[in-house]
């Protein structure tokens, strides 16, 4: 009997896979299509029930439409990431809401005790940080499920921008992310994955 095909071994159909993984790229142009509010919310919707710890939820997403929003972002951002994020039609930051503890009695109600478990900031600023950044692994699929493309970015100064959008100091931000539709010469080519046998141990 033929072993089945990995790609047969999953839920989802080869184009759904290929979709989400196998051919979506990190974006380096768009076009001018706007990426409307509705499909905003469509990702929003399906991606917020990925688990983090406690259901705490921490991430929080701004998302910079107006000219006016990019000017007051783009001198955080590194030269190299500047002209694509001026032109993308929509781009996100991604933070972490240091906060979230306050909304936990309503998360996470059969132990409304867990807000005083995470008094001490620093942890909870943590706990924040590792569950936003799980959470925007979750955003980045589902941007590509909406048929969209993502263009996430590290290159810029985190503390600045913090500073320039957060400025209560409630919200860390964590990472920028350009979503639109792809334009020309998007795409880079495909580095290089580690192969399974490099990545996976059995005890």
């Amino acid at each position: 009997m033929t072993a089945p095909a990995a790609a047969d071994l999953f839920a989802l159909d080869r184009a759904a896979q290929d979709l989400l993984f196998r051919a979506a790229r990190t974006a380096n142009t768009f076009t001018d299509e706007p990426v409307t509010d509705a499909q905003v919310a469509a990702i929003h919707d399906l991606i917020r029930y990925g688990p983090t710890a406690y259901n705490g939820q921490p991430l929080r997403v701004l998302l910079l439409r107006s000219a006016e929003s990019r000017a007051r972002l783009l001198p955080h951002v590194s030269s190299s990431n500047r002209a694509k994020t001026a032109s993308a039609p929509l781009v996100a930051v991604l933070a972490a809401d240091v906060d979230f503890h306050e909304r936990l009695p309503e998360l996470y109600p059969h132990r409304p005790q867990a807000r005083d478990w995470l008094a001490d900031r620093a942890a909870r600023a943590e706990q924040a940080r590792f569950n936003a950044t799980l959470q925007i692994g979750y955003l980045l699929v589902g941007v590509r499920a909406a048929g969209l493309a993502a263009g996430p970015m590290a290159g810029f100064d985190a503390a600045g921008v913090t500073r320039e959008f957060f400025p209560d100091g409630r919200q860390e931000a964590l990472l920028l992310m350009n979503v639109g539709h792809p334009g020309p010469d998007a795409w880079r080519d495909r580095l290089p994955r580690l192969p399974t046998a490099d990545v996976i141990h059995t005890l």
